[in-house]
């Protein structure tokens, strides 16, 4: 025998089984995101390699030591997308989307990077995220965090997230603070975890978010930022808190978060779960206003924000807060034993759809006996039976067998049975 091929490492398959809770998160949070008048943008999966150095950074762990890229058949390198905020940008500065305009988009869809897979965190995994642009007050801001809110409550998990934010202030602020933590730290170097000597002078802002408690303990006399924070980013985010304030929203404030890519600036915001042990954070932004300049294109202000699907799903079953009803989808399983019967049963699943177009109906394929057929038609989960043979196609009547009810099985002119499965399943 061939030797069998397994999937890669971290690039799960998602099975039938699970389908169905992607499909209801992804769903809801489409139908929510055209209720606030947000579009969708779809963009390729590999983009040029210099897209992500120029926009994440090279000196970040996902340029170094994280990203798919490859050379193709011409020479030129290509990389599969870490992150979707780069490629939006990149799709909306192309096609003429940006320059003194205003745009609430977002994408969803598959990005990559080559680390360490566990729980919550794989090598291939799924992002939804929100971009705006053209819009440069701390209103927008406001309506992201909102706009997340009102996703976690109709999810029903508001209660176990914790919404945490902070500002990076503009770019000449983070230049200065920036050297002064350098200069702090460089002190305590042989103190450090490894992890913060190597960002010490590649990525020194990502120092303050290490997981080390010794650093943890380091950092805990490092200068503020908010001794270097300038007037106007101060100003933008006591106008921000103001919003949240008005709305009813909680959040703690954090001087710690300082996001993962070198592209953020003033804004950055996370959703975090104490539910899922390490892997606490399921949705995460800020605001990356030099981002699109950066990249080729106008200055042109933007905020956007990224939740994980996987983690998200991951919550969602650890809280058990999927509808019940998920579990079942199926609603008639039709049967049919005799000659001829296989083909009616067809037509008259045909039929049943096109009177009834929510209708989930199987029609059985392949033959067996009626006892067979009916151990299929329990275990598919369906609600009811329907059982189709010689003897009832020549009288126009079928056998309705009652899956999940103690309602006895019974018999219906086949020109009711429309009727009866709507009443049925109205019922229940």
């Amino acid at each position: 025998m061939a030797k069998k091929i397994q999937a890669i490492r971290g690039m799960n398959d998602l099975l039938p089984t699970a389908s169905p809770r992607w499909q209801y998160l992804e769903q809801l949070v489409g139908r929510l995101l055209a209720r606030y008048g947000y579009q969708e943008m779809r963009m390729p999966i590999v983009e040029q390699t210099g897209l992500f150095k120029r926009s994440i950074g090279e000196v970040t762990d996902i340029v170094e030591k994280e990203m798919y890229t490859f050379e193709d058949r011409n020479g030129d390198s290509l990389t599969l997308r870490p992150e979707g905020t780069a490629g939006c940008v990149r799709a909306a500065e192309e096609h003429g989307l940006l320059y003194n305009q205003q745009q609430r988009l977002w994408y969803q869809g598959p990005m990559f990077r080559h680390e360490r897979p566990q729980k919550g965190r794989y090598r291939q995994f799924h992002q939804i995220g929100v971009e705006t642009f053209g819009l440069n007050g701390p209103d927008i801001d406001a309506e992201l965090i909102l706009l997340s809110v009102r996703l976690w409550r109709e999810l029903g998990i508001l209660d176990h997230l914790t919404l945490e934010l902070n500002t990076l202030g503009s770019s000449a602020a983070r230049a200065d603070y920036r050297q002064a933590l350098t200069t702090y730290l460089e002190a305590f170097y042989n103190e450090l975890d490894e992890d913060s000597q190597r960002r010490l002078t590649t990525n020194p802002l990502r120092i303050l978010d290490s997981k080390s408690e010794s650093t943890q303990k380091i950092l805990q006399d490092a200068p503020s930022f908010d001794a270097y924070l300038d007037a106007e980013s101060r100003q933008h985010f006591a106008g921000l808190c103001q919003f949240l304030d008005a709305a009813g929203v909680t959040y703690k404030l954090n001087p710690l978060l300082v996001r993962g890519l070198d592209y953020y600036s003033k804004t950055v915001f996370e959703w975090t779960t104490t539910a899922l042990g390490s892997q606490g954070t399921v949705c995460a932004g800020g605001r990356y206003d030099a981002l699109v300049e950066q990249l080729g294109g106008k200055a042109t202000p933007a905020v956007g924000f990224a939740m994980g699907v996987e983690r998200l799903i991951l919550l969602l079953e650890t809280l058990d807060v999927f509808p019940a009803e998920l579990e079942q989808q199926l609603d008639v399983y039709l049967a049919a034993s005799g000659q001829g019967a296989d083909a009616y049963a067809l037509l008259l699943a045909e039929r049943l759809r096109s009177e009834q177009p929510t209708l989930r109906i199987l029609t059985h394929c392949g033959g067996g006996s009626f006892k067979q057929q009916i151990k299929r038609a329990d275990k598919s989960g369906a609600e009811l039976a329907i059982l189709l043979g010689e003897n009832e196609i020549s009288q126009g009547i079928a056998s309705v067998k009652y899956l999940r009810t103690d309602q006895a099985q019974s018999e219906v002119a086949i020109s009711e049975l429309a009727g009866l499965i709507h009443q049925h399943l109205q019922s229940h």
